[in-house]
């Protein structure tokens, strides 16, 4: 084929885009111009829910539309995320993601229905939900050093409860005994409220449970808080050390992010991404968000890809150090 053949195609080629990308420029020129749909994938009252109601209305007022919560809980956040992923990449149907559904699942699951990095353009990072390990007051331990030493003079004598198979909580614990070298024995509930239920109750010793479950019993003296899964001190609880400060290196936690379909606009994406890195700055937004137990964040768009890479890469080697089989 000649050179100037290859070059009439090429013009050619450009030429039947240029509709396409006018269109494109266009779409994001006048964005937004109609009410957004934030899919949160989980029941109101989650804390994926609490966040995305915090959010709304600054961003509305930012955007100078609606921002409509639609909670589609299902299959641990997959189906709401799923839905997003085959939304069309217009900046008006978002997810409130979490790293259940941008990473954890993706080994839970035999057929996942959608690629995290491929089917989703990521915005910010919203929140991280903190982990705190608990332990119940009869346990004779005060610090994380010596509930290591306790399961290791008592092999399998702890048991650890979690808020289900496969959630953050669940890996903080296949972490510890990781890093730690110790076999505490798993007990999955569902949802942290039995978990803690039981814990109170002393039919468990040990507990993982997200920071909003557990800030009012710390606070009553019903249960003693030895460490937080984040890598550094929570501003709420300044007094309880990282469990890194024991075990370098040791970080895992729960995390909340905006993603949009694949393929959005880049001027949309850059237009959603400094309104909610500006809610997130914004002192009542913080507060309000720190009072339903949650670290605003905020970031990049790269910041927040890169934590979906690296958390998928990790959620995988836990789920799989954990003996816990795709269904």
């Amino acid at each position: 084929m000649s050179s100037t053949t290859l070059r009439r195609r090429g013009a050619l080629a450009l030429l039947a885009s240029l509709p396409l990308l006018a269109a494109r420029g266009a779409l994001a020129q006048g964005y937004p111009y109609r009410p957004i749909h934030l899919v949160v994938p989980y029941a109101p009252g989650a804390a994926a829910d609490q966040l995305a109601r915090v959010l709304a209305r600054p961003l509305a007022q930012a955007l100078g539309q609606p921002v409509v919560i639609d909670n589609r809980a299902g299959a641990g956040g997959t189906l709401g995320a799923d839905m997003v992923a085959k939304a069309s990449a217009d900046g008006y149907t978002l997810l409130l993601g979490t790293d259940a559904t941008q990473a954890t699942n993706l080994h839970l699951t035999r057929k996942f229905p959608y690629d995290p990095l491929r089917h989703f353009t990521p915005l910010a990072s919203a929140a991280f939900n903190p982990i705190v390990l608990l332990v119940h007051p009869s346990l004779p331990v005060h610090s994380l050093a010596e509930l290591i030493q306790y399961a290791k003079a008592h092999p399998r004598a702890l048991s650890y409860g979690s808020s289900g198979l496969g959630t953050p909580h669940h890996l903080a614990g296949e972490l510890l005994n990781e890093r730690a070298g110790i076999a505490m024995l798993h007990v999955p509930y569902k949802g942290g409220a039995p978990a803690m239920s039981d814990l109170l109750g002393g039919s468990i010793n040990v507990l993982f449970a997200s920071l909003a479950t557990a800030l009012p019993h710390i606070r009553n003296g019903q249960v003693r808080a030895l460490a937080v899964t984040q890598a550094q001190r929570l501003s709420g609880l300044p007094q309880v050390p990282t469990i890194a400060e024991t075990l370098p290196g040791y970080v895992l936690a729960g995390w909340l992010g905006f993603f949009a379909p694949a393929g959005l606009p880049a001027p949309i994406q850059a237009r959603l991404h400094t309104e909610i890195n500006k809610a997130l700055a914004d002192e009542t937004v913080r507060s309000a968000l720190e009072q339903a137990g949650l670290v605003p964040s905020g970031g990049t768009p790269q910041a927040l890809a890169e934590l979906v890479r690296e958390e998928l890469a990790t959620r995988g080697r836990l789920v799989k150090a954990a003996g816990i089989e795709p269904e």
